[in-house]
């Protein structure tokens, strides 16, 4: 894995726009929930407050990821991206409950709750689009020149963001304009249901993650394609991969003929791990080398 100072200067500047961008938007919408009582803006605020857990945890696995191995952590630190997902998924699903809840309760109203000052809210949430469009163009470029999971994960949840603050958006408009105040109960019931689908998502990685499962079949079949082909090598065999936050750990065995010498088959072993590393540059490969017993 890559350990290039620059780009992990830019990965963890990615982190902390994130974080920074996280706190403004739970800071503002904490002040616009409280002024118009919108549950939309609620779930939008659950949502920032996510975010901001999630980049946190985003920008201590880049930093963790910058690490070699140590004497307790022989294989890194990288879990830890999983445990910290694990733990997002569930606040995701507290989150998306009580808000869901909330909804139903004011739609079985017979008299809607009343929404108040509308325009402020609406503020709050032109700003946060603002905000996250710019923070979604700097994660891409930063993804784009450093190609790290971590960034690009975190890009993807934040423009998944984007359809909660236009929900709330739409909601205050429809309040202000058409006095419907029951569309802010919807959208927060949806805003709800998106919630939710994202944190089974989360949380079904984290455990695969944990439990060791394999990478992803187009992976593993891309692996085999490489090492099948590569000169020198007869054959393979024990192909094993796991996941452990945003890097695959590969292990295998290659077959070399056993009379050539050590200084070559070295060089076979060394050259097709750095042609996987090259396609698969977020993977940890470890080569063992055995002798080729031809048909036997």
């Amino acid at each position: 894995m890559s350990n290039d100072p620059a780009h992990t200067r830019l990965n963890q500047s990615a982190g902390l726009a994130a974080v920074a961008v996280a706190v403004v938007l739970v800071l503002a919408k904490i002040w616009a929930f409280s002024t118009t009582g919108s549950l939309s803006v609620a779930a939008s605020l659950a949502d920032s407050g996510m975010d901001l857990i999630m980049s946190l945890g985003a920008l201590a696995a880049i930093t963790y990821a910058a690490r070699p191995p140590d004497e307790d952590h022989a294989f890194g630190h990288t879990s830890a991206e999983d445990l910290a997902a694990l733990v997002q998924a569930l606040f995701i699903l507290t989150s998306a409950g009580l808000i869901a809840v909330a909804a139903l309760v004011r739609l079985w109203r017979d008299t809607p709750a009343p929404l108040t000052r509308e325009g402020d809210g609406m503020i709050v949430m032109v700003l946060s689009l603002i905000l996250t469009l710019g923070l979604i163009l700097w994660q891409g470029r930063v993804a784009r020149r450093t190609s790290n999971r971590v960034v690009r994960a975190d890009q993807m949840h934040y423009l998944g963001d984007l359809i909660p603050t236009v929900g709330a958006l739409l909601s205050l408009w429809a309040s202000s304009a058409f006095g419907l105040t029951q569309v802010d109960s919807l959208v927060a019931l949806g805003a709800a249901i998106f919630l939710a689908v994202g944190a089974v998502r989360i949380g079904r990685g984290a455990c695969d993650a944990l439990m060791d499962r394999v990478a992803d079949p187009s992976m593993v079949a891309g692996i085999e394609a490489i090492v099948r082909d590569w000169p020198g090598v007869h054959g393979f065999h024990d192909l094993k991969t796991r996941t452990a936050g945003s890097v695959v750990f590969v292990n295998l065995h290659i077959e070399l003929d056993g009379h050539q010498s050590l200084e070559e088959a070295h060089a076979i072993g060394a050259a097709l791990r750095r042609a996987i590393l090259t396609q698969y540059p977020r993977c940890d490969v470890i080569i063992h080398k055995d002798i080729w017993r031809g048909d036997t």
